[in-house]
């Protein structure tokens, strides 16, 4: 068993847990003269905590399963709770830490397996001027061509006066399951645009927005920071996710596809061999106060 790993550049900290799904636990800015200011919501990295790695797809599949190239592939639920199966099974297995210094790290997954994938994982994480850089590859091993995904799923604190800019284009209203109903202009949800930093919406959201130049802004100024998100183009759709204002926290996952993409579009058809990969960036710095 591998225990908790620990990166530091002197600017950032960053706590990995290699056996829960190679999943960030904490990521800290080293903040000169006060304690480490966390940018993640800390925990253990599961649950609402941290940033968990989505492969070999995100969010949900309908119907029991999917249809591809003219054959029907049966995926069960895997969360307890959860009507459908959801975020593959990479953040549910323990991965293989492969290399390590000071400020970075490289995990591997061998044996992913769920529904009818079968694939291999690796995650590197690497600290460069407090900025956490992140990249997770996914190499199809299931002996025939399938629908592969990646996300990023960081669990971000929420204060009462947390704004968040990230511009996009369209939103992806949802049901009672959690599965879209069809997708709308963003004008159409003036409490969902985020073209300039806006406060979070009070209550309920869990929507996919696509149409997303890649580059988001969180700005926490109860704790006098700000952090930068930049995804790789192959992440062109966010799904953003609050319970409501006092919850504590609130989800950013930058991701590759929409919500249910296996009865819909946006997966990348990879055949055996073939991998995809996907990037993402966290940088924060002090806010300038009025």
């Amino acid at each position: 068993m591998v225990g908790a790993i620990e990166l530091n550049d002197g600017q950032s900290r960053l706590a990995l847990a290699p056996e829960k799904g190679a999943a960030i636990a904490r990521y800290d800015a080293l903040v000169v003269g006060t304690a480490p200011v966390p940018l993640l919501k800390p925990g253990d990295g599961t649950g609402a905590s941290g940033c968990q790695l989505l492969v070999p797809w995100s969010n949900r599949i309908s119907g029991g399963g999917f249809t591809f190239d003219g054959r029907f592939h049966a995926v069960q639920p895997n969360v307890p709770d959860e009507a459908f199966p959801i975020h593959g099974d990479g953040f549910q297995k323990p991965w293989r830490l492969v290399r390590q210094t000071d400020i970075d790290a490289e995990l591997v997954l061998d044996d992913g397996a769920i529904g009818p994938y079968r694939y291999s994982a690796s995650a590197t994480y690497a600290l460069r001027d407090g900025a956490l850089n992140v990249r997770l590859t996914v190499e199809n091993r299931a002996g025939m061509r399938l629908p592969y995904g990646l996300g990023f799923h960081p669990w971000f604190p929420r204060g009462e006066k947390t704004a968040l800019q990230a511009k996009a284009k369209r939103v992806w209203l949802e049901d009672e399951r959690h599965l879209p109903t069809g997708v709308v202009p963003v004008s159409e949800h003036p409490g969902w645009d985020f073209s300039r930093p806006v406060p979070l919406p009070q209550g309920w959201v869990n929507n996919a927005f696509d149409g997303w130049d890649g580059r988001a802004l969180i700005v926490q100024p109860e704790e006098g920071i700000k952090v930068t998100l930049n995804a790789s183009p192959e992440l062109d759709v966010y799904i953003l996710y609050s319970s409501s204002s006092d919850a504590g926290f609130f989800c950013f996952e930058p991701v590759s596809h929409p919500v249910d993409a296996h009865h819909g579009e946006g997966l990348t058809a990879l055949d055996h061999g073939q991998t995809m990969s996907a990037t993402m960036r966290l940088e924060w710095e002090i806010a300038q106060t009025d």
